[in-house]
């Protein structure tokens, strides 16, 4: 166990894997996710000696995995991403929307895992581009980000993303206009507008056989009646604070794995117990259980595939012209220009986070630790069918 007796997911991959390796087949990408999780700060990856300069003691340091999917990895990407933001952000107030799907489509999203998120981004984005291009509401382009979601609390599919959108927009001639304050869009309008985007891009998808059996008749016309039952949800709120505080809002949403360390209580009678939020909203815990086997899959179901993109950029922060567009806004906003992007230390970072100076020595707390010697990887370490690729 790590630390203290504290059960990790690593943990769990680590002794109730190989039972359930030996039932189950793993996809490309979540076998290298688990290879990564198992390894992630163990001998498995490597690295390297320090000693204290004062008192002589010595610790070994291993190297992090760096996986997506990883819960102990993403404090320190999630800070490079807000950093590489903060260049972006405008002077103005953000609003956080959240565009949901129905379950109807879960199953269509297991067998058209891409096709359905890359319609669910299109829309999403395709729908707020256009309330923003409407004179009615601001008459310019918008500048969002997008993050895609597919978990619950308890790990079951729920396919949604969360946008950061400026409320303002830049109009063709160079002006900056501002957005209504604690207003960007009436959301009853924005739900009707992305449903019809979404069916429509699914229709097209069904016309061009992208569907496959998913399409045939029955099947689709029983998928659309269920899509067209109900309403369908956009969220919005907007968060408190100037914009760092909305960039770090989203920063939690940005680098969120399906499950973290803290939650994870412990593993007892073949289940494993963890901490997730009281379906009531209130904003209280309860304790949910699930046999380990169950744990295991419901996880590895949120794994991404190779190179799937879950945060993307659109409008004024589009990859293609971002450069020269947030030049115009700064210019239709007297900014100065951004100080530049800088790559902080290791070091200089766990101070910063969490008031921790990691070379101190924490035997006699006066000395400072150094580098002695490297350590090479050992990859039987891990237990995930062979070594990470």
């Amino acid at each position: 166990m790590s630390g203290a007796g504290r059960v990790e997911l690593a943990d769990i991959l680590r002794i109730h894997g190989p039972a359930w390796l030996a039932r189950h087949r793993l996809a490309r990408s979540q076998a290298k996710a688990w290879r990564a999780i198992v390894a992630c700060r163990t001998a498995a990856l490597g690295g390297h000696v320090e000693q204290c300069d004062s008192c002589g003691a010595t610790r070994h340091v291993y190297h992090s995995c760096r996986n997506r999917h990883c819960p102990k990895c993403q404090t320190r990407a999630k800070e490079q991403w807000i950093a590489a933001r903060q260049r972006e952000l405008l002077p103005v107030p953000y609003v956080h929307l959240v565009f949901t799907i129905p379950h109807a489509l879960n199953g269509l999203a297991g067998s058209h895992f891409r096709l359905v998120t890359d319609i669910l981004f299109a829309a999403s984005a395709r729908t707020l581009l256009e309330f923003g291009a409407n004179p009615r509401w601001l008459g310019g382009a918008l500048a969002l980000s997008l993050v895609l979601h597919t978990w619950t609390q308890n790990l079951l599919r729920h396919l949604h993303v969360h946008a950061l959108v400026a409320n303002g927009a830049l109009a063709d001639d160079g002006r900056w206009i501002h957005g209504k304050p604690h207003f960007l869009f009436p959301v009853k309008a924005l739900s009707k507008v992305f449903r019809e985007k979404f069916i429509d891009a699914l229709t097209l998808a069904r016309s061009d056989r992208r569907l496959g059996p998913a399409g045939d008749g029955a099947n689709w016309a029983g998928l659309l009646a269920a899509l067209r039952r109900h309403d369908w949800v956009v969220y919005a709120k907007e968060p408190l604070g100037g914009p760092a505080q909305v960039l770090d809002y989203l920063g939690r949403y940005t680098h969120k794995t399906a499950i973290s360390n803290e939650r994870i209580v412990a593993v007892r009678d073949g289940e494993v117990l963890f901490r997730a939020r009281a379906r009531d909203h209130s904003g209280k815990k309860r304790i949910e259980r699930l046999p380990v086997d169950t744990f295991i899959g419901r996880f590895l179901s949120h794994v991404l595939p190779p190179g799937f993109k879950r945060i993307r950029h659109y409008g004024l922060l589009a990859n293609c012209h971002k450069r020269e567009r947030l030049e115009r806004c700064r210019s239709a906003l007297a900014l100065p220009q951004p100080e530049p992007a800088v790559i902080e230390a290791v070091e200089a970072f766990m101070h910063r986070v969490a008031a921790i100076d990691v070379t101190r020595c924490t035997c006699c707390a006066y000395g400072t630790f150094r580098f002695v010697e490297a350590i090479a990887p050992r990859w039987h370490a891990c237990n995930a069918r062979g070594p990470p690729p």
